[in-house]
C-alpha cells in the first residue's frame, strides 16, 4: 500500500475528485432524468443539436505507433499471475481491467495497481503454490487500463467527508505512478473508458485527460482512450463520442455483453423489447449486427480503430465439446475481420492463435476501409430480437447469475461457468432478463407465463442444488448472500440500475 498511496499520488487524486467529483455527479443526475423521460414513452434516436459533428469532415488525431496494430486484444483482472499470462499470451494488447472482471476489494484494488506498476517497469514475477515461477517475456503486449465505471464509488477512499469516484481513483493512481515509465520506453498511458452514455461523459473524461496532462507536465494528447460502446445510449452518439475525445481518441469497442444488459435496462418498460434467450441474442443479427456495422463505419470515417467484441469460451478437456466451442469463436472472429473491424478480444490466452490467425491477412488494421455501403437508421439500432424464451434460458439465468455473485463476493470478478469466461456483464444480462420476463409476463415456449410462483420455484431449485455441491460453511454462507442479492434484484417492482453497487455494500462491509 505505501507504494501505490503516496502522499504526492494522493494528493492528485484528491485535485481530481475536487475538480471532477462534482461535475461527475451532474452527468450521473441526467442519466437518471433520460431514464425517466424514456420510462415515460420517450425513443432514443440521433440528437439533432449536434447534427452538425455528423455531418462534418473531421477525424481524430492519429494514434501512436504502439496503438497502430490491434488485431488481437485480451482482457483480464489485474491479479498478478493474469497481467503476466496476458502479456505473455501473443496478443498484441491487453486490457487490464479494474471493472467487470475485477471484484473491486481494497485488497485487489490496491495489489492490482502494485501489479501494473511492477509490469510497465518489467519486474512482475510471481511463483505459485505449486512452485511454477512467472515472469515477463522480453517482448509483451501493450497495456491498456480499464478504471470502474462513473457510477462506482471507491468506498475505502474519501474526500470532503464522500467516497472518491471510483474511476478517478483507479485512473489517477495509474497514471500518475506510470505515464513518465511507460512513455520512457515507448508506450504511453492507454485506457479503457468503460459504459459511457453520452458524449458530455466523453467530454468530462476529456477534460480529465487534459488537466493530467498539465499537471504531471505530459505533452496534450498524450493520453489516449477507447471507449467502449456498451450501453444502448451511446450507439446513438458514436460520432459525438469521437469529436469530444478526439485529440486523446485511439478507438471504439464493441462491448456487446454490456449492450445487451443497457438495451434490456433502457428499454425495460417497452413491451415490445422483451428479448428470447441471450444464447439467441448474437452479433450476426437484428440490433446487435446494426450498431456493429455503425461502429466500423463511424470509426473509420474519423481514422479511428474499430475493436470487435469478446470471444468468452475458454479450452475445454472434452475434445468434441472444445471443438465446437472453437468453431463459435473461429466464425465470429471470421464474422468481425469480414465486416471490417481492426482487432477483436479474448478473454483466454488459448484464443489468441485462433483470432491471430483470422486477423493476419487484414493488416495492422483496415483503416482504408470506410464502408459507405452501411446506412444504420434509429428503427434498425431499435428492432427488438426474434426467438424463443425457454425454462432452460430461465434456469441458466439465474444459475450463472447466482454463480457470479457467489465468486464475486469471494473477491473474482472473472470466473470460468459452463465453458465461458464470465465477468459482470453476464450476471447484469442474467438478472435483468430474468426481471424483464417477470415484469412483462412473458410467455415461454411451453406455455407457462413467466410469474412469480414460477420464478421462485426455479430460484428455489436451481439455488438448492447449487448449494449442495459447496463443501464448507463461508462458502455456503457466501452463496446464500449471493442467491439473496439476485432474488431481490431479479424480482424487485423496479430495476436496479446495476447488481454491483448493492453488492459492492455487501463487500465493503466484510
Amino acid at each position: 500500500m505505501e507504494r501505490v498511496l503516496t502522499p504526492p499520488a494522493v494528493a492528485f487524486v484528491a485535485d481530481l475528485v475536487e475538480r471532477f467529483r462534482a461535475p461527475l455527479r451532474g452527468l450521473l443526475d441526467a442519466r437518471r432524468a433520460r431514464q425517466a423521460r424514456l420510462d415515460a414513452g420517450a425513443r432514443l434516436d440521433f440528437l439533432p443539436e449536434t447534427a452538425a459533428i455528423r455531418a462534418g469532415d473531421w477525424r481524430i488525431s492519429p494514434p501512436p505507433a504502439a496503438l497502430q496494430d490491434r488485431r488481437v486484444e485480451i482482457t483480464g483482472p489485474v491479479d498478478r499471475k493474469m497481467v503476466i499470462n496476458a502479456l505473455n499470451s501473443g496478443a498484441q494488447m491487453f486490457m487490464a481491467d479494474f471493472e467487470d472482471s475485477n471484484a473491486p476489494t481494497w485488497a485487489n484494488q490496491i495489489a492490482g495497481q502494485v501489479n501494473l506498476m511492477d509490469a510497465v517497469r518489467r519486474t512482475i514475477a510471481y511463483t505459485s503454490p505449486q512452485g511454477r515461477a512467472y515472469a515477463l517475456d522480453p517482448s509483451p503486449a501493450t497495456l491498456l487500463v480499464r478504471p470502474r465505471g462513473l457510477h462506482l464509488p471507491e468506498q475505502h477512499l474519501h474526500f470532503t467527508d464522500a467516497p472518491v469516484p471510483g474511476c478517478l481513483f483507479d485512473y489517477g493512481l495509474f497514471v500518475f505512478h506510470n505515464a513518465a515509465e511507460q512513455l520512457r520506453r515507448g508506450a504511453g498511458p492507454y485506457f479503457y473508458l468503460p459504459k459511457l452514455e453520452s458524449h458530455l461523459e466523453a467530454r468530462w473524461w476529456n477534460d480529465v485527460f487534459t488537466h493530467s496532462e498539465a499537471a504531471l507536465g505530459l505533452a496534450p494528447g498524450t493520453i489516449r482512450a477507447t471507449v467502449l460502446i456498451e450501453t444502448l445510449p451511446a450507439a446513438f452518439e458514436m460520432d459525438e463520442i469521437l469529436y469530444e475525445l478526439r485529440d486523446h481518441m485511439a478507438g471504439l469497442n464493441c462491448g456487446r455483453w454490456d449492450y445487451i444488459f443497457s438495451s434490456i435496462k433502457t428499454r425495460r418498460t417497452d413491451p415490445a423489447f422483451v428479448l428470447p434467450d441471450r444464447s439467441q441474442v448474437t452479433m450476426d443479427k437484428g440490433f446487435l449486427r446494426a450498431y456493429a456495422q455503425l461502429l466500423i463505419r463511424t470509426c473509420h470515417r474519423r481514422g479511428a480503430h474499430a475493436i470487435g467484441g469478446m470471444a468468452a469460451q475458454i479450452p475445454l478437456k472434452d475434445p468434441v465439446a472444445n471443438e465446437a466451442a472453437l468453431g463459435k469463436v473461429r466464425a465470429d472472429k471470421l464474422r468481425e475481420v469480414t465486416d471490417g473491424h481492426d482487432g477483436t478480444w479474448v478473454a483466454h490466452p488459448g484464443l489468441v492463435p485462433i483470432a491471430q490467425e483470422i486477423f493476419r491477412n487484414a493488416g495492422p488494421n483496415q483503416l482504408g476501409r470506410l464502408r459507405g455501403d452501411v446506412d444504420v437508421t434509429r428503427d434498425m439500432l431499435l428492432e427488438a430480437p426474434v426467438g424463443t424464451r425457454t425454462e432452460a434460458g430461465l434456469r441458466l439465468n439465474i444459475r450463472v447469475g447466482t454463480e457470479y455473485l457467489h465468486a464475486w463476493l469471494g473477491g473474482s470478478g472473472c470466473v470460468p461457468l459452463h465453458g465461458l469466461m464470465e465477468d459482470a456483464a453476464t450476471a447484469e444480462i442474467s438478472r435483468t432478463q430474468v426481471w424483464q420476463w417477470l415484469h412483462h409476463g412473458a410467455a415461454l415456449d411451453d406455455g407457462q407465463v413467466v410469474d412469480r410462483p414460477l420464478v421462485r420455484r426455479l430460484m428455489q431449485e436451481e439455488h438448492t442444488a447449487l448449494r449442495a455441491t459447496l463443501t464448507d460453511d463461508e462458502s455456503r454462507r457466501r452463496f446464500d448472500e449471493a442467491a439473496q442479492i439476485f432474488d431481490e434484484l431479479a424480482t424487485s417492482p423496479s430495476l436496479a440500475d446495476f447488481l454491483t453497487l448493492p453488492a459492492y455494500e455487501r463487500l465493503v462491509s466484510r
